[in-house]
């Protein structure tokens, strides 16, 4: 299936594998046709008279797919699954997130009548909480079902394919990495000078524009403040914004997607260019637009359209400027992309959500800034964002190129930028671990070596194992390096080590000797991510450990998140480890985030006393304490044996070398210790944890656990406590409303969330239960070291209670103090969850006042954004 356009050898190439029966990975850029191999899948399943399903990560990009393929296939053969919309589920093909199919494979659905299995945006599989689902189908999935993997340029798509080839058989990696639109780079400044707009080409000849560093280059002498230097002044500036839309439409670089890392900020922007004047329609494309607003706004109420300040919004969409974020309700979202697909706006303003998968392709994109706020810190974009964003420029069949600006700002240095650009490192990492519910799943289906096995085939586990090889090689190779060392030693090994010690007293080093520095530095290096030292009488957690020339060193932080590098020559002594904490996951300890979690936990370890945190000195390492003082040591230096030897100094440094080769070789075989079993051990926590809390018994599920298997949620295991408590028993809808919304919501914002109003006294006492019991669960997670299930947020309740019993969109809105978007979002995460608890409530009472409370939920705004695609 080529399109309008000839098929590049790429797509050749994995079209001609499926139709060997192959399954296909193709890893390719953003707009270069990856989606050609999987419609020519879809294509080859109906004619042979079998189905095929289209997985994609967000509903947003099912629903978009949903209409390419009713396009193509016809409504009658097309049907759609997500969490809000089931429409046609039995046709030829069905589009869905990936949750649906992994929960199909969960709940024994057949598949024997499916070709074919697409996976879009496979990447997606090192997203730390969603990312699971993907192995989970790969693993799960029949062996009949091919595969047909889509994901952006990965440096280990080779890798990937070895694992999948694996696990599914016999797989094809397709690999393109040349864009079929050139795209070009480039940095825009404001010179200050000339008031004018300098447009610099980030690289030359693929390397880094040498005239970039005059973009750095200051004006002049630093400002003064009063009697004190201030910054200097710099030659360039930011550009404002009209001017670079004059820019952008002067050079025919429209239409554009200008992405700004903050809602706020992108409706901000298209409101300013709107109110500078700016006009990029034409008359008969505001009257298009305007049968676009009836066709895709017209099912809203007036007073829910004034609530969300329609008004405004369509002043500003009739200029050709828009913005586009998940604060949006979906009909407004979709509105926009309707029209910048039509090319009726030329200037969206969007947030990196936008970059996901839609397909929204422009002459033209634009950076503001290179940093994003993750709503822990502030973080500089990986190559991997840059160039999921910057691809969306070029637009294949029409743009002999695409442009990426970056705009310039005074944290930003050319040649960093231009690193960004060039940089082609974007090594996919599986975030697969173990869960609650796929345990019960595994428990449910499997025997327990079968489970084991199952784990192991993981991609995760595959990786781990391929990094122990890399290890255990290291490790083989060093430990050749230190017999070696040893034997070239000998009988001498004795003396060197006593004359080192002797040298260094008399030198008045640091410590009593050199074997006091041996001791701390493999004390150091024995060090693991959540041990918890004494350090300067304070109590710390190791975040990392490392050894460099200098000897080891750790990376710690205190209860109070206060992060300091410790090494090796600060101590005096060996340090103690005196409890230990288990570590978040991922691990990443140099992010913010990472490290205020470790503090939290180590805080709670030090408040519930599972740490002897005592202070005191210890005994130093035997054969330290009587280590002689600096002027024996010197006296018994010059009576040393070897101190006079002609060999002398060639046996010192070859026994600093053992000694470094030997610490070397522990620390890799901690790290080849804690790598290698991590899934197993950490399935088998999650077995015990669910043992102990009744929803196993020895290896079949118990009633809770069957219960549990069918919960599919972040917070699995404490909403299947809830209902084993009867938490959600006995409440009229606006309460039940309420009190789940608890296990929904999650507070994001910066700011301290209000106080939770629940609506009256027998909801409230339900909150109270539903944390003691998150806290207890938490606590039995830390016993068992497992990563903590997020506690509920009672945030969202009065909104949840207040929509459920009729109010209005505007009021809701003010009471949530959120925006459209987040409170509709917001609503359709509490009405997943309750039909799921309409489904499998132990209690029918219950059941029936989960599916009551969907139905009043389930209104207005928030209903017309699950049908507003699912008309076709």
């Amino acid at each position: 299936m080529g399109g309008a356009f000839r098929l590049d050898a790429f797509q050749r190439a994995a079209i001609a594998a499926l139709d060997l029966g192959r399954n296909v990975l193709v890893a390719a850029p953003t707009g270069s046709g990856k989606t050609v191999v999987a419609e020519h899948a879809v294509a080859a399943a109906l004619a042979a008279g079998r189905r095929a399903f289209y997985t994609t990560p967000i509903k947003a990009l099912s629903n978009q797919k949903f209409a390419d393929l009713i396009g193509i296939h016809g409504a009658e053969h097309v049907g759609l699954l997500t969490g809000d919309a089931s429409i046609r589920p039995g046709a030829q093909v069905v589009v869905m997130t990936t949750e649906v199919v992994r929960n199909m494979l969960y709940t024994g659905t057949s598949l024997d009548d499916v070709d074919v299995i697409v996976l879009d945006e496979v990447h997606f599989l090192q997203d730390a909480y969603r990312g699971p689902v993907w192995e989970e189908v790969l693993l799960h999935a029949p062996p009949h079902v091919r595969f047909v993997c889509l994901s952006a340029t990965v440096s280990n798509a080779d890798e990937l394919g070895a694992w999948l080839e694996l696990v599914r058989g016999p797989t094809e990696v397709v690999v393109e990495t040349e864009r079929p639109v050139q795209l070009e780079h480039h940095v825009l400044a404001r010179d200050r000078a000339t008031a004018r707009l300098v447009m610099m080409p980030t690289l030359v000849g693929g390397r880094p524009n040498p005239d970039g560093a005059r973009l750095d280059a200051a004006a002049g002498p630093p400002r003064r403040r009063g009697s004190a230097g201030g910054r200097p002044r710099m030659r360039f500036g930011t550009p404002r914004r009209d001017e670079v839309v004059d820019l952008l439409a002067s050079n025919d670089l429209l239409p554009a997607l200008w992405f700004v890392f903050s809602r706020a900020g992108c409706d901000d922007a298209a409101r300013s260019c709107a109110d500078a004047g700016i006009r990029l329609t034409t008359p008969d494309e505001r009257r298009r637009i305007a049968a676009l607003l009836e066709e895709h706004l017209g099912g809203l109420a007036d007073a829910d359209l004034e609530a969300l300040d329609h008004r405004r919004f369509v002043e500003v969409l009739e200029c050709g400027i828009a913005a586009h974020h998940a604060g949006m309700v979906p009909p407004f979202k979709e509105l926009v992309e309707a029209c910048f697909i039509q090319g009726l706006v030329k200037l969206v303003f969007a947030t990196e959500t936008l970059a996901l998968g839609l397909n929204m392709p422009a002459r033209c994109t634009v950076l503001e800034r290179l940093s994003k706020f993750t709503g822990e810190r502030h973080s500089v974009l990986s190559p991997a964002e840059y160039t999921q964003l910057a691809g969306r420029a070029g637009r294949r069949g029409i743009d002999e190129s695409g442009t990426a600006v970056v705009l310039w700002s005074p944290f930003l240095v050319f040649d960093e930028v231009a690193s960004l650009v060039s940089s082609r490192s974007f090594n996919l990492r599986s975030a697969f671990r173990p869960t609650y519910n796929m345990a019960v799943n595994l428990i449910g289906r499997y025997a327990e070596d079968q489970a084991d096995r199952t784990l192991n085939r993981s991609f995760a586990q595959y990786q781990a194992d391929r990094s122990v090889v890399r290890l255990e090689r290291r490790v083989d190779r060093r430990v050749e390096e230190v017999e070696r060392l040893r034997a070239e030693l000998g009988e001498e090994r004795d003396a060197v080590d006593s004359y080192r010690l002797l040298l260094r007293a008399a030198r008045g080093e640091e410590g009593s000797g050199r074997r006091r520095d041996a001791a701390v530095d493999e004390a150091l290096g024995r060090c693991r991510p959540g041990d918890v030292l004494q350090l300067d009488r304070l109590t710390v957690a190791v975040l990392a450990a490392t050894r460099r020339k200098g000897g080891a060193m750790l990376r710690v932080v205190d209860a109070r998140a206060r992060t300091r590098t410790a090494h090796a020559a600060e101590f005096s002594r060996a340090p103690e480890v005196i409890g230990r904490i288990d570590v978040p996951t991922p691990y990443a300890p140099r992010q913010r985030n990472f490290q205020e979690e470790v503090a939290r936990r180590l805080a709670r370890a030090v408040r519930d006393g599972r740490l002897v945190a005592s202070g005191e000195e210890s005994d130093p390492p035997e054969g330290v304490a009587d280590a002689p003082d600096r002027h024996e040591a010197a006296r018994l230096v010059e009576s040393h044996p070897l101190h006079r030897s002609t060999g002398r100094d060639a046996l010192v440094r070859l026994a600093r070398r053992l000694e470094h080769a030997e610490a070397d070789v522990a620390a890799m075989r901690l790290r080849v210790e804690s790598v290698g079993d991590t899934l197993g051990r950490q399935f088998r926590r999650v077995v015990d944890l669910l043992r102990r809390r009744g929803y196993v018994t020895g290896w079949s599920l118990t009633d809770h656990g069957a219960v549990l298997a069918r919960i599919y949620h972040e917070s699995d295991l404490l909403v299947a406590e809830a209902l084993n408590a009867g938490l959600l028993d006995d409440l009229e809808p606006p309460a039940l409303a309420a009190v789940a919304s608890c296990l929904t919501y999650e507070h994001r914002s910066r700011d301290l969330p209000p106080p939770p109003s629940l609506p009256g006294a027998v909801a409230a006492e339900r909150w109270r239960a539903l944390r003691a019991l998150a806290d207890d669960l938490v606590l039995d997670e830390e016993r068992h070291r497992l990563p903590p299930t997020r506690r509920p947020d009672p945030t969202f309740a009065g909104a949840a209670a207040a929509w459920c019993r009729g109010a209005s969109l505007e009021d809701v809105l003010l009471l949530a103090d959120l925006s459209g978007g987040d409170v509709v979002r917001n609503m359709k995460q509490l009405i997943d969850l309750l039909r799921q608890v309409g489904q499998i409530a132990p209690n029918s009472e219950t059941a029936a006042s989960a599916r009551r409370t969907v139905a009043r939920l389930d209104r207005g705004v928030v209903a017309l954004a699950s049908a507003n695609r699912g008309a076709s």
